[in-house]
């Protein structure tokens, strides 16, 4: 009896796999991780989209995949999603304003959802002219943002992203890499920082509720040692 009342009592979630899923490092692998692999894939589904439509252009030469999109497209969509999505929740714990407004997936799916539209609206609806089409994706990513988000952290980060990744694209195309078709803003198509904006705010939110399941089980884990 006095044995059995000196045993430890152990979690019911315990051994390594639950303590190393649960520690800080590996859950921003893991985040990282899956937050690369929805950048690719979103990367693979928006670019064939746009080549179908002739938006954008690449060399015969590197078009080899059965995605007709160059090999380093998606690692670079992969690996900018996952950098987006680990910041957001990094920039909201340092402004010490955690974003709680519409958390739960459901609501990150259908983020998604719009962001997708967005860019079909880029590609297959046919404007007057390109300031048309401008402002009304403009309106859209805005619509987005306050729909899905409405932190000041995420507008911030949004415009900027959307100012730094327009700049990486027209130094691409100034160089060769790829080419849009008819451009009217330095190389590239005036819409395209609202696509960047768009993407911004989706993967923003994809990795606040990521970052939130790994708080919550955290938690979890702390409450039963």
């Amino acid at each position: 009896m006095a044995e059995n009342g000196a045993m430890p009592t152990l979690p019911k979630k315990c051994g390594p796999y639950i303590s190393s899923v649960t520690s800080r490092g590996m859950n921003l692998v893991i985040r990282g991780i899956v937050l690369f692999f929805i950048g690719v894939f979103l990367a693979l589904v928006l670019n064939l989209l746009q080549i179908q439509r002739n938006v954008t252009l690449f060399p015969p030469d590197v078009i080899t995949s059965i995605f007709s999109s160059a090999w380093w497209v998606p690692p670079c969509c992969g690996t900018a999603s996952a950098v987006i999505g680990l910041l957001y929740p990094c920039m909201d714990r340092h402004l010490g304003e955690p974003h709680k407004f519409k958390r739960e997936w459901s609501s990150v799916m259908r983020c998604v959802a719009v962001f997708v539209g967005i860019n079909h609206a880029s590609a297959k609806v046919d404007f007057a002219n390109n300031i048309q089409l401008s402002l009304t994706l403009a309106a859209l990513s805005i619509g987005l943002w306050w729909t899905f988000d409405r932190s000041r952290s995420g507008f911030g980060l949004g415009v900027g992203i959307a100012f730094l990744a327009t700049l990486v694209s027209q130094l691409l195309v100034y160089n060769g890499v790829y080419q849009y078709t008819s451009p009217d803003f330095l190389y590239v198509r005036s819409w395209l920082p609202c696509i960047f904006f768009a993407g911004g705010i989706t993967m923003g939110n994809i990795g606040r509720q990521l970052a939130m399941y790994e708080c919550k089980v955290i938690a979890e884990k702390s409450h039963e040692d």
